[in-house]
């Protein structure tokens, strides 16, 4: 996309153009009406477009192409020509959003220096456009548990449609970062990924936002329907849409266009939508706060996120991907992870997903000790450390049972902590904690712990004693 296409009903002015043009390097092509203008733009969007505003035998003059191109593709400057020019027309081609107006009979100089200046936008466009979409925006999937595995077969096999997805998890646990891997792998990679935050848009702004505005002091503002034509709209946290702001959606789900607050013009869009939630939309729709149809049309392929607990073995691996990307974003010591702190990792409590483990990393960089490998001393501790080396803090509970009780119970959750780092595998626990598989099992049985299937991923649990007593029978 890198030439320039001249409409104007005159063959001779649209052919002087062309030739001035050549002169100075750029390619053009030529369209005498607005069939021919409309196809070729169709067909391959140029660079730019020199649009006459008076057209001759054509079904749409100058002013409707340019309605329609902004409409359509938006990245295209519009330089808008006239032999009737009036101060009028210039205003009304401007507020339709024409880059700038230039009367017949024009000075060749003034025509190259406003060809020049709206070559360099279009440039300016595709390449901010390239670098989005070479930018994932953390995009980047890591991991290798069962978990994971299952939730990446589920991504990859959704990037080959065009289905609406519906993206459930816990807060941080990489919906954003799955719906950026479905954009990034699908057929609409080479256009935009737009995400809206729900919960961060006023109610009374959110149709502004999203369908863009018309105004006569400001002209037209695409909203973000419009930015993201040809590529993915991302809904992060759907449920705080307002009621009145789902019913508009919905319609643009079913009808593909929309009219901007304050226009009258139909805008026709081209959209992916994915969405996310870390409610139950079903209650929300029994509650009275989620339209049950909007529901429907955006849940078409449902994909459950895990949460980082359901895959503590990724854990090591995404604290090492977040140390190199905090050294290329921001600087900070590349420093090695040592197995201590990666174990320690696998056995906190994560309640914030991922994004949690994100900016334990960027701190423990921060405030780190030097620039050898980060210790488990550096990491936050799930109870208050001791000052002595080799020393566990008993907690209040734990200090008034007697000792056999004391055991169990601490043999108990060590035991679910070492097979939920080690993703359910029995092996792996019983080779770590230096016991025979089988005495592994009688421990476990003895102890009422319990394995079973949660998001892929085998996960520990205690079994209650009904449970118990039927695992025995």
């Amino acid at each position: 996309m890198g030439d320039i296409l001249i409409t104007d009903d005159e063959r001779d002015i649209r052919e002087l153009i062309s030739e001035i043009l050549r002169d100075e390097g750029y390619s053009t092509r030529l369209a005498a009406n607005s069939d021919e203008c409309m196809a070729q733009i169709n067909g391959e969007p140029p660079a730019l477009l020199i649009l006459d505003i008076w057209l001759k035998d054509s079904r749409m003059d100058g002013i409707d192409i340019l309605k329609a191109v902004r409409r359509d593709n938006p990245d295209i400057p519009v330089v808008i020509i006239s032999g009737h020019g009036n101060i009028e027309i210039a205003v009304a081609a401007i507020k339709q959003g024409a880059y700038d107006f230039i009367e017949k009979p024009f000075n060749i100089d003034q025509l190259l220096v406003v060809i020049a200046r709206a070559m360099e936008t279009s440039r300016l466009r595709r390449e901010n456009s390239d670098l989005r979409r070479r930018d994932g925006g953390g995009a980047t999937m890591l991991g290798a548990s069962a978990a994971f595995r299952a939730l990446k077969a589920q991504l990859d096999k959704v990037t080959r449609s065009n289905g609406r997805v519906m993206l459930t998890g816990a807060p941080g646990a990489g919906k954003e970062t799955a719906a950026r891997y479905i954009h990034a792998q699908s057929n609409r990679a080479q256009g935009r990924f737009v995400a809206v935050n729900s919960a961060a848009v006023e109610p009374e702004r959110m149709e502004e936002v999203l369908f863009g505005r018309e105004s006569a002091g400001r002209g037209v503002e695409p909203g973000l329907l419009e930015q993201a034509h040809g590529g993915v709209i991302y809904f992060d946290e759907v449920a705080d849409m307002p009621l009145g702001t789902q019913s508009k959606l919905l319609r643009v789900l079913v009808e593909s266009q929309f009219t901007r607050v304050g226009g009258v013009d139909k805008v026709r869009v081209d959209l992916r939508v994915i969405s996310s939630t870390t409610r139950d939309l079903e209650a929300e729709i029994a509650a009275g706060r989620f339209r049950q149809e909007l529901f429907h049309r955006l849940n078409v392929v449902p994909i459950a996120v895990p949460s980082l607990d359901e895959r503590r073995e990724d854990i090591p691996e995404l604290a090492r991907h977040f140390i190199r990307q905090f050294n290329q974003t921001q600087g900070l010591p590349l420093r090695e992870l040592s197995d201590e702190a990666a174990a320690m990792l696998q056995t906190l409590p994560w309640p914030g997903n991922v994004r949690q483990l994100r900016n334990v990393i960027e701190r423990v960089l921060i405030l780190g000790e030097g620039s050898g490998p980060i210790s488990a001393r550096e990491l936050p501790s799930a109870a208050p450390a001791s000052e002595a080396e080799g020393r566990i803090v008993l907690t209040g509970a734990l200090a008034t049972l007697p000792l056999r009780e004391a055991r169990e119970l601490f043999e108990r959750e060590y035991l679910l902590t070492q097979i939920n780092r080690f993703g359910g595998n029995i092996s792996r626990t019983a080779a770590f904690v230096g016991m025979e598989r089988s005495a592994l099992h009688r421990k476990l049985k003895s102890l009422g712990v319990g394995t079973t299937v949660k998001g892929g991923a085998r996960v520990a649990f205690l079994e209650d004693e009904t449970e118990a007593e039927k695992a025995e029978g």
